[in-house]
């Protein structure tokens, strides 16, 4: 059996191994005086972590009405990425959605846990009220629908990822206060997420109006189309909204704009911005540029 060879330490040895011991320490002391004279220590290269798109103010949401849009690839949504994943593609681009879905149906729970499941806890989910509940029973004798809105989006209620239900009227609805007043009274919204109203006739538009809003801490919707733009009036102290639906969608000078009026909005309340949605990828990538605009201001502070 090979055997490693034994070191001996004799006077010689001990005395070189001291010698050297004492030079090394003296160099040492040399870097200390001089700290430039010292070898320098190899780089390591960390690797570049990828960058997301600024983070909102915390106050504010911003996004379209719907994500189901295979018509938004390739310039939104990658190639590659299936309708299945197009909710979970949205919300890492932008953080609310207005859901119409509910505009014609209520949502299964299997549907609302999958929406969940594809979104975080800083994303936010806006739900437009039922057409029975807005167009067929016009505000009128309709609790049980209203109940029913609720218990279907009460899971994303309780995953704190509900923004505000929407009550859109149709466009030859005209102002009745009484109505308004009675809808207004019902139980099931004492206890309702936050709630806000788009008139889309002109008579809705006056002071009464405001002040049973006001009442009930529900917001006006500020609306921008090509027929009808709202009155910027915030009625809801604790939030506010805004759809922008202008054909052909927001020049970059108009969207910074937007960013620095809404940021400035969210130092007060919610705010949730809306914009619209149709086959081509306008509304999202103009969501996306005023979410970067956003960002930006939010950073600077």
């Amino acid at each position: 059996m090979h055997r490693a060879p034994v070191l001996r330490y004799t006077e010689a040895n001990t005395a070189a191994i001291v010698q050297w011991q004492n030079a090394a320490l003296w160099q040492r002391m040399s870097w200390v005086r001089n700290p430039l004279a010292a070898p320098k220590s190899p780089q390591i290269k960390k690797r570049p972590v990828p960058r997301t798109s600024s983070a909102l103010p915390s106050r504010l949401f911003a996004g379209t009405s719907g994500w189901a849009y295979p018509t938004w690839k390739p310039d939104f949504y990658p190639a590659a990425v299936s309708a299945k994943k197009f909710l979970g593609f949205y919300a890492s681009q932008l953080n609310s959605v207005e859901v119409n879905y509910t505009f014609t149906k209520l949502p299964k729970p299997a549907i609302v846990a999958d929406w969940l499941a594809q979104t975080a806890d800083g994303f936010r989910f806006s739900f437009k009220a039922p057409q029975r509940i807005t167009h067929f029973s016009r505000l009128r004798d309709c609790a049980q629908h209203v109940a029913g809105l609720l218990a279907a989006i009460q899971p994303v209620v309780d995953a704190g990822r509900c923004g505000l239900i929407l009550f859109q009227l149709p466009p030859n609805f005209k102002a009745d206060l009484i109505r308004l007043q009675e809808f207004l009274a019902l139980p099931a919204l004492a206890s309702a997420p936050p709630i806000a109203f788009e008139f889309r006739h002109a008579s809705w538009f006056d002071t009464p109006v405001y002040e049973v809003l006001t009442a009930h801490n529900a917001a006006l919707c500020i609306a921008e189309s090509e027929t009808l733009e709202t009155p910027e009036i915030h009625t809801a102290v604790t939030h506010t909204c805004f759809r922008l639906r202008r054909d052909g969608g927001y020049k970059p000078r108009e969207l910074n704009a937007f960013a620095q009026r809404f940021t400035e909005l969210a130092k007060q309340r919610d705010v949730y911005v809306y914009f619209k949605h149709e086959d081509e990828p306008t509304g999202a990538l103009n969501a996306l540029a005023f979410r970067k605009s956003a960002g930006k201001l939010g950073a600077g502070k």
